[in-house]
Order: C-alpha cells, then sequence, then structure tokens
C-alpha cells in the first residue's frame, strides 16, 4: 500500500447494489482488484436515493423495496497509478460512470493510535 500526500486521483465507480460478477457484488469486485494492484485505498458509500441510465428510482424510502440502491466506490491514489488501474475495469458489465477527479491528500491514516502513541500502517512501519 502506498502513502499519499499532495495531489491525487479519486476514480469514482458508479454501479447498483444488486449488480453482480461472477456471483458477488460487483462493488466488491472493484475493491479486491484496487486491493490487488496495490492502490492506496477503496471505499464502497451506499446511497439511500437515485437514478441513472434507466432512469428509475431507487430508494432506501420505508414504503419502498429498497433494492438496487446506488452504490460507489471511490478510490484514490496517485493519477499514474489510478489510470494504470483502470483497463482492470474494463471487463466487468453493469459498470455505471466511472468518473475521475483531481484532489489533494491532506492526510492519510492517523497521525497517533488510541493509546497517543506512534501509530502503524498494519505492517508494523510507524505511519507518516
Amino acid at each position: 500500500m502506498s502513502r499519499l500526500r499532495g495531489t491525487a486521483l479519486r476514480l469514482t465507480v458508479l454501479v447498483g447494489e444488486s449488480h453482480l460478477h461472477r456471483s458477488r457484488p460487483l462493488y466488491t469486485e472493484v475493491v479486491h482488484r484496487a486491493h490487488a494492484a496495490g492502490l492506496a485505498g477503496a471505499s464502497v458509500f451506499r446511497g439511500i436515493e437515485g437514478f441513472g441510465a434507466s432512469s428509475v428510482i431507487h430508494t432506501a424510502r420505508l414504503l419502498s423495496l429498497g433494492e438496487d440502491l446506488p452504490v460507489a466506490v471511490v478510490v484514490v491514489d496517485t493519477a499514474e497509478r489510478i489510470r494504470a488501474f483502470l483497463p482492470r475495469l474494463e471487463d466487468l458489465p453493469g459498470l455505471g460512470p466511472v468518473l475521475l477527479e483531481e484532489c489533494e491528500v491532506v492526510r492519510f491514516g492517523p497521525a497517533k493510535g488510541p493509546d497517543g502513541a506512534g501509530a502503524t500502517d498494519g505492517d508494523g512501519e510507524a505511519a507518516r
């Protein structure tokens, strides 16, 4: 995993919650591919309402079924690493918009652990 600071690129992949790739959620496949590529980080955010190309509104409101809610997979790393990762998404059917946005990373990970001591990055190395 790489440490980030300064200019980065944010990749956002929008999918439907019920979309699958080989019997697992499509958003999970994107996260696992980003992890295998060694990218700095990825998160999945579940939307509460939205619509896409079908123009059908999907919602989590109590009176609706709440099926196929919008999901955003957000991946952040250097522009070079994100652009090199994009071809790994090409074979995934059912992807919605794939967005790229320049961003600035001002902090990556905790500066200190919960006990006040210097945090580590999971591999025992001090976080910077």
